[in-house]
């Protein structure tokens, strides 16, 4: 797992794939500000836009919905996630 660098807007770096350890959920943060989460066989199970405040993301998918994340460490924890960046 690699760590996090400061972007040129102070926020995080968080563009990438993300998964859980065991695999079964997949979120793809995206350069233009969305985002792709597969869980198990499921694409694009929740799809919608993230923004970065530092190391703190905010959520909101195509529903409405919202939700919170952060990194520490190099580690998203999303809610009751915890997310490793999949190395390239």
């Amino acid at each position: 797992m690699t760590g996090i660098t400061d972007n040129r807007d102070g926020g995080a770096d968080v563009v990438g794939m993300w998964v859980t350890a065991d695999g079964h959920i997949r979120q793809e943060l995206r350069p233009d500000g969305r985002y792709d989460e597969a869980r198990g066989g499921r694409r694009s199970a929740y799809t919608g836009r993230y923004t970065v405040t530092g190391s703190h993301l905010d959520y909101v998918d195509d529903t409405g919905f919202t939700a919170t994340g952060d990194i520490r460490d190099g580690v998203l924890y999303h809610g009751h996630l915890v997310l490793y960046r999949e190395e390239k």
